[in-house]
């Protein structure tokens, strides 16, 4: 399939949205981050105001805010606070609390919170039921002595991915105070390898993923000079494009790394010294007859990979679909609609 189907993308994302397939059972603690793949992918479209009702809308707000997690009055969800990925905890529907009571295990998650904010600016709302103050206060406490970031209130997995995902919810709310941006900077230094790129802990090998996660969280705080060696971080993406992308050397082409590697290049100003062709051919080779994106050419599609060849089209200037704000990672008419 060599021409871009816009609508069937638009189709595949609707219909994603209204009812998940079987498979996607396994992942339910993070519909919230599926949700956004459909959205932010119809925002790029241009498809999210005719394809998506109002009340629809209002609904899906309203689902939104239900998982948000408040201080309560002992102050035991003051780590907590935030938004989690789905209703796993069983609570009552309440779009509208005042506070959360506090159960065991019962946590926000910073990449749902992220996550959250861009559905919430994706449907049009003003954020004005956001608890800011909670979900700064508990960024500061997530943020550990190494200058990492925890996603969960004790959780051991600290690494560039949930740097990145603390920025960006800085970024949406305009409020830096949760973070150390020296210490974050210096564990950002950490993370970079003997191959000039970034790992996804210090001392872990070279990928794409935690390059894009190392790069925006750093352009996000205005700290791209902290990148140790940009002219050999460059090398290393473009190293890694054959017809699209792969994400570590001696890995196949995979249309979300043509997303996350073509993103750190525009964020480094090299985009354009990626052969715009071969991988354009990749990413529609990508599609599948239902539409959406497999990860390689004859794969089954699903919402993270077929996001990510959207996104990635996006970068190339593909016709039918709107500019993306690579560093927050959504259409920039959200971004300017945020402003």
């Amino acid at each position: 399939m060599t021409e871009f189907n816009k609508q069937k993308h638009i189709d595949y994302f609707v219909a994603n949205l209204r009812m998940l397939p079987t498979a996607y059972t396994e992942t339910e603690t993070n519909r919230m981050t599926l949700a956004y793949f459909c959205l932010s992918s119809l925002e790029l479209l241009g498809a999210l105001d005719t394809s998506i009702s109002d009340q629809n809308k209002k609904d899906w707000i309203d689902w939104i805010y239900a998982q948000q997690i408040k201080p309560d009055s002992k102050g035991l969800n003051r780590e907590h606070c935030g938004f989690r990925g789905s209703p796993y905890s069983g609570r009552v529907f309440d779009a509208h609390a005042d506070e959360t009571e506090y159960r065991p295990y019962d946590s926000s998650h910073i990449a749902s919170t992220y996550t959250a904010l861009l559905n919430l600016l994706l449907l049009g709302d003003d954020l004005s039921r956001v608890d800011r103050d909670g979900i700064i206060g508990t960024i500061k406490s997530l943020q550990q002595p190494d200058g990492s970031i925890a996603p969960t209130k004790g959780s051991l997995e600290q690494d560039a991915r949930f740097l990145y995902c603390a920025c960006a919810v800085s970024f949406i709310l305009n409020d830096w105070r949760g973070l150390d941006i020296d210490l974050s900077v210096e564990y950002a230094k950490r993370l970079q390898t003997y191959e000039h790129t970034f790992g996804q802990s210090p001392n872990n090998e070279a990928h794409g993923g935690s390059t894009f996660c190392g790069v925006g969280a750093l352009t996000l705080m205005g700290k791209q000079d902290a990148v140790l060696n940009k002219e050999k971080l460059i090398r290393w993406c473009l190293n890694q494009q054959t017809t699209g992308f792969a994400g570590r050397p001696n890995k196949e082409a995979d249309a979300c790394y043509c997303f996350w590697i073509g993103a750190s290049l525009e964020m480094l100003g090299a985009f354009d010294l990626v052969n715009h062709e071969n991988c354009r051919d990749f990413l529609l080779a990508c599609q599948t007859k239902i539409g959406g994106f497999g990860k390689t050419p004859g794969s089954h599609p699903d919402v993270m990979h077929s996001y990510m060849g959207i996104a990635a089209l996006s970068l190339l200037g593909q016709p039918g679909i709107n500019k993306l704000n690579v560093a927050i990672n959504v259409a920039q008419s959200v971004v300017e609609r945020k402003e």
